[in-house]
């Protein structure tokens, strides 16, 4: 476990950093535009984890080479978007594997820790999920969370309540994690594929 979170958190941050970065293209910024967008986009969700556990210093500034890694992934992109002909659709398949690798990397810290089941799969929910809320947010598009008839916070709620549930029953825990990121990768891709979804609230007249 010691080392497997730190390569998951290396590997959600590269990710989301990538969606970050193409948002910003979709945006038309500069250069200092594209580092901005990855760089918040991909520490994000790490950030609100580990101020949340009060983990100090948070990871990235404990690996101040991940902000070097999402600088990357944002000249990558500034100088390669262009070949994508539906960067939309990029950016939301991105954003499914990265909520593969960072829901695991929540749930796995969470549990380093020594917290409560319940808090665990709630920093499994931050660490996927907040990275690209304050990425859409800050992009003045529509968050991808709160799109209805998709299966978002739903996937990495239900990954993560799966690792804790097999880790309850006794199965190692590097196992339980790579189960997490497939059931999350699962359910997120069926609702894009599939049409996966949950009930929506219909309003109803109100009763006399």
């Amino acid at each position: 476990m010691a080392g497997l979170v730190p390569w998951l958190d290396y590997a959600s941050v590269l990710v989301f950093a990538l969606t970050g970065a193409l948002v910003a293209s979709r945006a038309q910024l500069d250069l200092v535009g594209f580092i901005f967008f990855a760089t918040l986009t991909g520490i994000g969700g790490g950030t609100v984890r580990d101020l949340v556990l009060g983990r100090d210093p948070v990871f990235w500034v404990q690996r101040p080479e991940l902000i070097l890694l999402t600088t990357g992934a944002a000249v990558v992109v500034f100088f390669t978007a262009h070949l994508f002909e539906s960067r939309y659709n990029l950016i939301v398949w991105l954003d499914a594997f990265a909520l593969a690798v960072a829901v695991p990397a929540g749930v796995g810290l969470a549990l380093e820790t020594g917290a409560s089941p319940v808090v665990v799969v709630a920093m499994g929910v931050v660490t996927g999920t907040f990275g690209g809320l304050i990425r859409d947010v800050v992009g003045n598009e529509l968050p991808m969370v709160l799109k209805q008839k998709e299966l978002y916070v739903t996937a990495t709620f239900g990954g993560a309540v799966i690792a804790v549930a097999l880790i309850g029953v006794g199965m190692p825990r590097p196992v339980a994690l790579i189960f997490c990121g497939i059931v999350v990768i699962a359910l997120r891709a069926g609702s894009l594929l599939l049409g996966w979804s949950l009930p929506t609230y219909k309003a109803r007249p109100p009763r006399r």
